[in-house]
């Protein structure tokens, strides 16, 4: 084996930054060599946990809504409460463009710890507010801190992850994101309760929760290594190989007798690099990312932030007892992408990512059908919506599959971080228009929206097909040779 450090990394890489040329390296293809491991599964805990801290963050507000508005809380009114919901998702768009750059300039490993950290101490902060522009404050430093996680750790993750398996990976990954949901869920339902926990502290505790969990995690990943294919993007050929020998003696194995690939060594890049990879080097895929994700977010914003509201107004749930129905739908969410995430693998991503988002939109609607003729109640109206996102999350979860992997090294986290972005704006509109529908109390007009819903990702479906990559199996460096 043969190393041809072009771009003159030295050992500890700090005279390599900068330079520009090519480095013919097999750390890659050794990477994507590694038979799966505990110390795949160990990462994979470390990192994924951003998904499942995102899921209890953003349904925590919502669970938490009523006795924030009390005396025990902070004697909020309901537009303070949604404006808390607004500032989550504007620190998180901040987070993920800043954090992307950053990710991509400084390191995946350095950035997913300062991230956590910011979380961890922002959410524990939330629970301490005195005031409510204090509290509002610390819900946008907490959604910079899940913002620009997403950006680090997808990029790690799919940079670590062996080809052959990175799509059911992710699709676990991010379809871990429900268990947050129903963590939060069960949480709240606990320390809301007066029987067990005073009311003025109880919604404290749900936010020192979340911090603890991000704490433990902070510590696992002190001993998650920098992502070898960043060093070499970055010319510090030695260290990537060090990387390297050290996770195959983690993982068990000799090294693998594979043939080096040519790696361009870029160095930090100016953000008309990433204009030029996503609109002159790869429009048909940046098409692709942003269908998949606007088409998503809208489905899930849609549904998901009128869910309680459609359980008390048409079904009489009481308030404290949606969180019943939403464990639920939650393990529905999180079973589709684990148990469907394999044929992605196997089947391919063109026909896998066209198959969850039609059947989504299909049932989605058959499902409104029903609802508007009254033939539902609160449980089987939940049974039908959980069989309709057992397919909906594994279809959004794909989404983020796609932009994660489809884009070069050195652009990855910034590309995520604006896909991302992007989605998490236009998903704002989807609660609002479906908010609107439940106020109206007529069926056929949320009837209506769920079939709007529905064209939109079966159109996504039918561009997916169109301009659909088959990533499986192939190496991140081979998809950036295929236009």
């Amino acid at each position: 084996m043969t190393w041809i450090d072009v771009g003159g990394s030295s050992g500890d890489g700090s005279a390599a930054e900068g330079r520009r040329g090519w480095i013919e390296s097999d750390v890659p293809a050794r990477l994507d060599a590694l038979g799966w491991s505990s110390w795949h599964r160990r990462v994979v805990i470390a990192l994924g946990i951003t998904w499942i801290l995102d899921g209890l963050e953003a349904s925590l507000i919502a669970n938490l809504g009523p006795t924030l508005e009390t005396s025990h809380g902070l004697g909020l009114s309901a537009t303070e409460v949604g404006a808390t919901n607004a500032v989550y998702l504007a620190g998180q768009v901040l987070g993920a463009l800043v954090f992307g750059h950053l990710t991509d300039r400084l390191g995946r490993k350095k950035l997913f710890l300062v991230t956590l950290a910011i979380y961890l101490c922002a959410t524990a902060a939330s629970g301490l507010a005195p005031t409510f522009v204090v509290f509002l404050v610390f819900r946008m430093i907490a959604g910079a801190g899940i913002g620009g996680e997403y950006a680090a750790i997808n990029s790690a993750i799919d940079e670590l992850v062996p080809a052959r398996m990175r799509g059911q990976v992710d699709l676990a990954i991010n379809g871990s994101y429900w268990i947050g949901v129903a963590a939060s869920a069960g949480i709240t339902l606990v320390v809301l309760d007066p029987a067990i926990v005073p009311p003025n502290i109880g919604w404290r505790i749900a936010f020192a929760l979340g911090s603890l969990l991000g704490l433990a995690i902070l510590f696992v990943r002190r001993d998650v290594p920098e992502s070898p294919r960043w060093l070499l993007m970055h010319g510090h050929a030695d260290r990537a190989r060090e990387t390297v020998e050290h996770i195959e003696r983690a993982v068990g194995q000799a090294p693998s007798d594979v043939a080096p690939v040519r790696v361009k060594v870029t160095g930090t890049v100016p953000l008309r690099e990433l204009l030029h990879v996503l609109i002159r080097r790869y429009p048909r895929r940046s098409i692709l990312g942003l269908v998949l994700m606007f088409s998503q977010a809208f489905l899930y914003n849609a549904i998901f932030f009128s869910y309680g509201l459609i359980l008390s107004k048409f079904y009489g749930v009481a308030e404290d007892h949606v969180g019943l129905y939403i464990v639920p739908f939650a393990i529905g969410n999180f079973l589709g992408p684990v148990v469907l995430g394999p044929l992605f693998d196997r089947w391919g991503r063109r026909v896998m990512i066209p198959a969850t988002y039609a059947l989504s939109g299909v049932l989605l609607t058959a499902t409104g059908a029903l609802f508007a003729a009254g033939w539902l109640d609160a449980v089987t109206q939940t049974i039908a919506w959980s069989v309709v996102f057992f397919f909906a999350s594994a279809a959004a979860s794909s989404a983020y599959l796609t932009v994660s992997e489809l884009f070069p090294v050195h652009v990855r986290g910034m590309a995520i971080a604006v896909f991302y972005s992007f989605a998490t704006l236009v998903g704002v509109a989807a609660p609002l228009v479906f908010g609107a529908l439940v106020d109206a109390g007529r069926p056929g007009q949320l009837l209506a929206g769920y079939a709007a819903c529905s064209v939109l990702v079966i159109g996504a479906a039918a561009v997916a097909r169109w301009l659909g990559v088959d990533a499986e199996g192939r190496s991140l460096e081979e998809l950036c040779r295929v236009e």
